[in-house]
């Protein structure tokens, strides 16, 4: 029968234009750290009933929202940078004033539904000083000027968030933050001053531990139980059954895995709830101590493909605001791994960061999908700026 000019395609054919662009390599990564996660999943949240199906449901959740805002070009993702960051500020002032307080922290705000506003400025910081730089671009004014004005807009949600207090939160937004900063140019001769300073200050917590560690010494900068947190990863054995009681248990969890793992679901510290956190902030012990060395390695190999391929996504993006916003996509999700399976392994103090795909979460599940379509927009400007000129071309 000959086609006439009404009839409708199928739906898969609407649908599929929808897709081209996107990039293989990033979502070949995505997806095995996806099947690691809910492989964990099942067995570190066995006895939670509806944690792994909860977590698949976050996935999917993911998945739906980065395709949505993958539609979105970098253009349009400029014009949402002001009115995203402004919101989140505000809302920050609003938990400030009124907001819920749970064990001693006030990070949560009742909209109808509780929402923690921190989660949002992950996204938005990053969002707003990629966009700053790009108006800034060509101005033909002092770079000074470009940077004082880009750590001012870092400055005000940083500050919010650790008043809260919420330290992990505030260090993975400035991570963001300064990627973005980074990238745009700043000069080595501002960054090496304050990394020797940040190292030499860790030398002398290490060196001086014992002195500073001491009871009734008081740090100034650092709240009482974060204070405790870095005195407890100099010697987690100073409060084995207390304050060092998670490090421990997850140290032990990680060494008892061995080379290859004790097994899927042959846990013990896991199944017998030694782990504390086990389906979120710890889980990385979890999935150490039931498939051991060799797992790890998979699964730190998912990550680096994950962030070498949001950088090299970076590298070839049409314009600075999306090879910025790149960046510092692909530093978010390299500090989130770097600082949850270091705090896990004893290597930095216990912050509360999920592992990306890996551990229980909706709203971290959320930024992270938000994060995808970022790089997915990005991978579209580019493969239709390619098409682009390529028509032009033949």
């Amino acid at each position: 029968m000959q086609a006439t000019a009404f009839d409708t395609p199928p739906w898969w054919q609407r649908v599929l234009p929808m897709f081209r662009g996107f990039d293989g390599p990033l979502l070949a990564a995505v997806l095995l750290l996806a099947g690691l996660g809910l492989t964990i999943m099942y067995s570190s949240g066995f006895d939670h009933g509806t944690r792994f199906v909860m977590h698949g449901r976050n996935m999917l959740l993911a998945a739906a929202i980065m395709f949505v805002v993958a539609q979105a070009p970098p253009q349009r993702l400029m014009r949402l940078a002001v009115p995203v960051y402004t919101a989140g500020v505000l809302l920050l002032v609003a938990v400030a004033l009124f907001g819920i307080t749970k064990k001693g922290a006030q990070r949560w705000l009742n909209v109808g539904v509780v929402i923690q506003p921190s989660e949002i400025m992950k996204i938005a910081v990053p969002l707003m000083l990629a966009c700053w730089f790009q108006w800034r671009q060509g101005q033909g004014r002092s770079r000074a000027v470009d940077f004082a004005g880009a750590f001012a807009l870092l400055a005000v949600p940083v500050a919010l968030i650790m008043k809260q207090p919420d330290l992990g939160t505030a260090l993975l937004v400035m991570a963001s933050g300064l990627a973005v900063i980074f990238f745009a140019g700043l000069p080595w001769r501002w960054v090496l001053p304050p990394v020797a300073l940040a190292l030499a200050g860790v030398a002398g917590i290490v060196f001086f531990g014992d002195e500073l560690c001491a009871d009734g010494v008081d740090w100034h900068v650092l709240r009482e139980y974060q204070r405790q947190r870095v005195c407890t990863l100099l010697d987690p054995m100073r409060d084995p059954l207390g304050k060092g009681f998670h490090i421990l248990q997850a140290m032990i969890a990680i060494g008892s895995g061995g080379l290859h793992g004790k097994g899927f679901m042959q846990g013990t510290q896991t199944h017998l709830e030694f782990i504390p956190e086990r389906t979120t902030d710890f889980i990385f012990a979890a999935f150490s101590e039931e498939f051991g060395l060799a797992g790890n390695l998979l699964l730190i190999f998912g990550f680096w493909c994950l962030v070498l391929r949001a950088l090299a996504l970076s590298a070839v993006a049409p314009t600075l605001f999306s090879r910025l916003l790149a960046a510092a996509v692909s530093t978010i999700f390299f500090a989130y791994a770097f600082v949850n399976i270091g705090m896990v392994s004893g290597v930095l103090p216990v912050v509360g960061v999920p592992l990306p795909f890996i551990s229980y979460g909706g709203t971290a599940m959320v930024t992270l999908g938000v994060a995808l379509g970022i790089l997915m927009s990005v991978s579209r400007a580019r493969w239709l700026a390619e098409r682009q000129r390529k028509a032009l071309l033949a």
